[in-house]
């Protein structure tokens, strides 16, 4: 997330995502982007203002709070739809690299960045940080009922995640050889039973 440069902190507007909880809030940071806010943190929580609280569930509830404590290791991700702009002389060369990861109860996917160093194992031998960020991301739920939401960046808890893997989408239909009937067919005799999309790859 690009926050400003020099002069005074900026005020930041996060979304937290814990098992339960979706926190939105602002805080004061001179950093560039959400991850090196949520890295850099000397405490292991952060303090929001201008919060909001929303409880996931049926009977879940909305609070409103001036202040809030939010403890870091609680938070499952942080989700940012402003565009990184990361500063010339900080820019590193890296990998895109689709991955699916799961934090339970979510699951991600989107794209990370690992270092051009042999292979995707190596890559991801050396994909280090307390918080890492997912860019063109898709998160949801099926536990909690939370539907697919899409963001610009999604900031992963690393501790929080149990499986991060290199994901490739796939088409269902590929392959098929399916093809448009021509003039005449299926005029006489039954009609051919519809063609059904093979079963999507839902795990993991």
């Amino acid at each position: 997330m690009l926050v400003g440069g020099g002069g005074g902190p900026n005020a930041v507007l996060l979304t937290l995502y814990t098992d339960a909880f979706v926190v939105r809030g602002q805080i004061p940071s001179r950093h560039r982007r959400v991850t090196d806010i949520l890295n850099s943190a000397e405490e292991p929580f952060l303090v929001l203002h201008d919060v909001t609280t929303d409880e996931f569930g049926t009977k879940g509830e909305t609070i409103k709070a001036e202040y809030a404590q939010v403890n870091l290791a609680t938070v499952l991700f942080a989700v940012v739809d402003t565009p990184i702009d990361p500063m010339p002389e900080l820019r590193s060369p890296k990998i895109e690299q689709q991955a699916r990861i799961a934090v339970p109860p979510f699951r991600i996917v989107g794209n990370i960045h690992l270092l051009p160093i042999g292979d995707a194992r190596a890559g991801l031998t050396e994909l280090q940080g307390r918080f890492i960020p997912v860019t063109d991301a898709t998160f949801w739920s099926d536990s909690l009922g939370e539907a697919r939401q899409t963001a610009l960046v999604v900031a992963i808890n690393h501790a929080r995640a149990q499986i991060l893997t290199p994901h490739v989408e796939v088409d269902p239909w590929a392959g098929l050889g399916l093809s448009t009937p021509t003039e005449g067919e299926g005029d006489a005799g039954e009609p051919s039973p519809p063609t059904e999309p093979p079963p999507a790859d839902l795990g993991w």
